[in-house]
């Protein structure tokens, strides 16, 4: 194997898996460590640099960070990255003096955005400080998008939504609240310098098999009745409601249906509970309020007796799958289950909705209805029109719907000074020392052996009372700094000077993990067998040195290391060092509001 460069810019952050998992590449660690000093409001700012609103991700981020957490290969739970970011924003000082303040010096050039949502908030925040005139339409009264129609206020209070969305409109932010934008070709004769589409997927599916005809008055499509609930157009449900559905939106509908007067909710789902789409947590939080949580069961039919709605008949199926992991619902030959109903809630899924955008103007569209985007740039077929969000490649989430209108910002700005929008600006990086002594570090490198902390919960008994009282209620600063603790320091890297070693095998004796090994070189499949622990994870590099004196190499596992600095403090000759790795993805301004992508 080839000597790994270590000046490759991904190599490293591919090794802080958290944030190599996060769509918009948070620096995990950093601000977790800025936690356990209690520096919560430094802490907000290196989460709002990258993710925009980590008093709403806090509470509702789909976490792909933690099933990639390091602490997790070695526990049954990873660290809590997802409630230590609330911990940040809910501790913070006064942050707005922190962020770009305008009035900013004008560029020209004029931006519209379609959809008040994460990506189109993001792209705002981006572009703003840098001149560009934004001019923002939503058809609801404030900004939020579907962060504000879609999600609770028991799991995203109101205020917590509004400070954030708050701090990007106040940068200078034309507002062009309830518009709803009915023509595409209207807004290109406004003659903007780039438009920007962040409209969400705004359809919801509705499940068409008989008697839906005839109960149309009671049932509901899952996104539009979280929406009037929002907006407070509806405040009640009948005693006995039926969520068909097994994804997130599915588990914020039933919860509602508690809320506003729903006795006996029950939420159906016609695949097994390992292939409901739906977060863990947001399971167990259903399940923990006593909604009754029924799989296997597609839905075959409405019942309905003098033209009202009496309840559901459903099916029972099992699961096969073949070699690929293709599933087969089988039917299993059990009488049919009827499920009384006063109302039904359709959450079955989402679909891109684009009615307004007339066919004619260049804009291609494909299969699913979705645009015709190059992946890089998010450029539309009309070049100086932009998608981003749910209504670029369908539903994700919030922190995928930022991290995309990062890059859409990053492409406007690259359009309106007439750059290539494949030369894409470079991520920021340095790779720094902790070394404070001879064994000791800037860092805190023991290892807690606290298991995951458990966060609280408000009596349901409460909760289910008032649908705006909130669920979760956080960790608390000593609970937050004692999950801080559990965190392994990912992105301080063991970095291995080849022409500082002696060869001593002192590092390979205490290592806990049996990840580091000197060896001859060897071709990587067969290399990777032959470690003091065979490195069996193919996604995960191997650290390599240039050849030793005997001829060996320096080889260690990425996948297993613990980062605990012990090679470093053990090491003679200081061959070994830790150093903290910061990456930053690249962002179309600097935090002075300064500089551009182009400059």
């Amino acid at each position: 194997m080839k000597p790994t460069n270590i000046q490759d810019p991904e190599y490293f952050h591919k090794v802080v898996d958290c944030q190599y998992a996060c769509p918009a590449h948070t620096p995990v660690p950093e601000y977790i460590r800025l936690i356990a000093e209690e520096k919560y409001t430094e802490a907000y700012m290196i989460n709002w640099e990258s993710n925009v609103f980590p008093g709403v991700l806090g509470r509702t981020c789909d976490r792909p960070c933690e099933p990639a957490c390091r602490r997790g290969r070695v526990e049954e739970e990873p660290v809590a990255i997802c409630r230590l970011k609330r911990v940040a924003a809910d501790h913070k000082g006064e942050v707005k003096h922190l962020m770009p303040q305008g009035p900013f010096e004008k560029n020209g050039k004029t931006i519209a955005l379609i959809g008040g949502g994460p990506a189109s908030l993001t792209v705002a925040r981006d572009l703003a400080p840098l001149g560009y005139e934004i001019h923002l339409y939503d058809e609801w009264n404030k900004g939020g998008g579907m962060m504000r129609t879609q999600i609770p206020a028991f799991r995203l209070p109101i205020e917590v939504l509004d400070e954030e969305v708050n701090y990007i409109l106040d940068m200078g932010v034309h507002t062009h609240f309830n518009t709803f934008v009915e023509s595409m070709a209207e807004i290109l004769d406004k003659k903007y310098d780039a438009v920007f589409v962040g409209t969400g997927a705004p359809k919801g599916r509705m499940l068409r098999i008989d008697g839906h005809e005839e109960a149309a008055e009671n049932i509901h499509i899952g996104i539009e009745f979280l929406a009037s609930v929002a907006f407070e157009h509806k405040e009640s449900i009948g005693k006995k409601v039926i969520v068909l559905g097994g994804g997130n939106t599915a588990m914020d509908c039933c919860r509602t249906s508690k809320r506003l007067g729903g006795e006996e909710v029950t939420v159906v789902v016609r695949s097994p509970r390992k292939d409901m789409k739906a977060s863990p947590w947001e399971i167990e939080d259903a399940e923990r309020e006593d909604i009754t949580i029924l799989n296997n069961m597609p839905p075959k039919k409405f019942e309905v007796e003098n033209g009202k709605l009496k309840g559901m008949w459903f099916g029972k199926v099992r699961a096969e799958y073949d070699e690929n992991g293709k599933r087969t619902l089988i039917p299993t030959g059990e009488p049919d289950e009827f499920i009384e109903a006063d109302d039904v809630i359709i959450a079955i899924g989402q679909d891109n909705a684009f009615p307004w955008i007339e066919r004619d103007l260049g804009i291609d569209f494909g299969k699913w209805n979705l645009p015709v985007l190059d992946r890089v740039s998010f450029q539309s077929t009309l070049p100086h029109v932009f998608f981003g969000g749910d209504a670029a490649f369908g539903p994700e989430n919030v922190i995928t719907a930022v991290a995309q209108g990062h890059q859409a910002a990053i492409s406007i700005d690259l359009f309106c000074n007439n750059k290539d929008l494949h030369d894409r600006p470079n991520p920021l990086t340095n790779l720094v020392s902790q070394k404070m002594g001879i064994h000791e570090w800037t860092y805190d490198n023991n290892i807690a052996h606290d298991l995951r902390f458990q966060v609280p919960h408000e009596d349901k008994a409460i909760s289910l009372t008032d649908r705006k009282i909130e669920v979760e209620l956080g960790f608390e600063q000593k609970i937050g700094f004692k999950e801080a603790q559990r965190c392994l320091n990912c992105d301080v890297q063991t970095v291995f000077s080849t022409e500082l070693c002696i060869e001593c095998d002192a590092c390979v004796d205490v290592c806990p993990t049996d990840c580091i090994t000197f060896t001859k070189n060897g071709e990587e499949e067969e290399l990777r067998t032959r470690l003091n622990a065979p490195a069996l994870n193919l996604s995960q590099d191997l650290y390599v040195s240039s050849d030793l004196p005997t001829h060996r190499v320096m080889i260690k596992d990425e996948d297993v290391c613990l980062h605990c600095g012990l090679c470093a403090e053990r090491c003679p000759t200081a061959a070994w060092d830790m150093k903290k790795y910061l990456y930053n993805t690249a962002k179309t301004y600097t935090t002075d509001g300064k500089g551009s992508c182009c400059q």
